[in-house]
């Protein structure tokens, strides 16, 4: 009886603090269906917001409830040190915590210096983006795998970003010092023409002891063809060099094999050398090798046309109540016919959004699956 006593003395001294606590719920929970729930085809840059939003009020929402709890002046004063002490802890230590790379990943969206579709370049890794998380950056290496970066290894090392309006394509050879430069230029030029690069250039690189490095590029407009060009272009290098009957081995090769000085080491031509190697029709590798990335890409663009057309239509439902009369007719089509193209384009992100899921789903069961069978 002493302790329901006790409990119901107190109780009333702890209704401020209660109440807080359940607006707070109340409150977080309104706000994260506002940042979620009204709209399921959100994309990773909104969805991201959105975290450090719900991130936001969650702390602000434990300090209104620690300010409503019955406490003395001297244990609030010692308590708000003491979270005062943590948050400083945090903020110290983030270089070798999950916070850092939350902060990273603002940086980056702050920064835009890539997108998901974009190729990438940082330290060793090469691919393309198929999704920027708020602690990671995923990308789509060139064997289709999936490569996880923590953003503060991003913000660390140099970021190479291919542009989407082109990009330089480029290799190198070594050939020897008995072919003049002057001949070998023009037949490397003639290779990146014929592997459809625009503009090429010649450039010798080094002077070696027994060699000569030279570096043909070009233009490729189509940065997504980009494996492609790397490889037509080294092929076009081959077939253009051999038909013109220069060896591309260095001396040192040529001078350890036992020959009578008239053998070559040429390829034997079984087609035409100008011609890039036959794809299958309508396909290219880099369509198997970054499906992911693409459909990151596309989303992105999806997102970016929906969001466009609600804008264009907000604009003009405030033009609408200033227009004639004749007027009005014509905005209300035009408003019209923007929302429908806004709500398809919503339920194509979010349909592929579901099967995104059910196929991790589905890939997660198969996992388990295996696991089960192996033990």
């Amino acid at each position: 009886m002493d302790v329901l006593e006790r409990f119901y003395s107190v109780l009333p001294e702890y209704i401020p603090a209660l109440v807080s606590a359940a607006i707070v719920v109340v409150g977080l929970y309104v706000a994260n269906w506002l940042l979620f729930g009204r709209r399921r085809d959100m994309t990773e840059d909104n969805l991201f917001h959105g975290r450090i939003v719900m991130l936001l009020l969650t702390g602000l929402g434990i300090v209104l409830v620690l300010i409503a709890l019955p406490l003395d002046p001297e244990t609030e004063s010692g308590l708000f040190t003491l979270l005062g002490l943590l948050l400083t802890a945090v903020i110290a230590l983030s270089s070798t915590t999950f916070v850092a790379n939350a902060m990273a990943g603002w940086m980056l969206r702050a920064v835009r210096s890539f997108k998901p579709g974009d190729f990438v370049r940082v330290g060793e890794h090469f691919g393309r983006v198929t999704g920027r998380k708020v602690f990671h950056t995923e990308i789509q290496v060139e064997d289709r795998d999936l490569t996880t970066l923590p953003n503060l290894y991003l913000i660390s090392h140099p970021i190479t970003v291919v542009r989407a309006s082109g990009t330089i394509v480029s290799a190198t050879v070594s050939l020897g010092y008995d072919n003049p430069h002057s001949v070998i230029e023009p037949l490397l030029v003639k290779a990146a023409k014929r592997a459809k690069l625009e503009e090429p250039f010649v450039q010798i690189l080094e002077l070696n002891d027994f060699s000569v490095t030279y570096r043909v590029a070009g233009f490729l407009a189509e940065a997504k063809q980009i494996l492609t060009a790397r490889s037509n272009l080294r092929a076009m290098m081959l077939d253009t060099l051999h038909d013109a009957n220069i060896e591309i081995v260095s001396p040192t090769f040529m001078y350890q094999r036992q020959t009578d000085g008239e053998a070559r080491s040429l390829a034997r031509q079984s087609r035409s050398y100008w011609q890039p190697t036959p794809q299958a029709e309508d396909k290219i590798p880099e369509e198997l090798i970054f499906d992911k990335a693409e459909q990151a890409e596309r989303l992105q663009q999806l997102g970016a046309l929906r969001d466009k057309l609600a804008a264009q239509a907000d604009e003009m439902e405030g033009q609408l109540k200033k227009a004639d009369p004749a007027e009005q007719s014509q905005l209300g089509r035009r408003i019209e016919r923007r929302r429908k193209r806004a709500e398809a384009i919503a339920d194509i992100i979010e349909t592929y959004q579901e099967d995104e899921q059910a196929a991790a789903k589905e890939n997660r069961k198969r996992s388990k699956g295996k696991g089960a069978n192996s033990s």
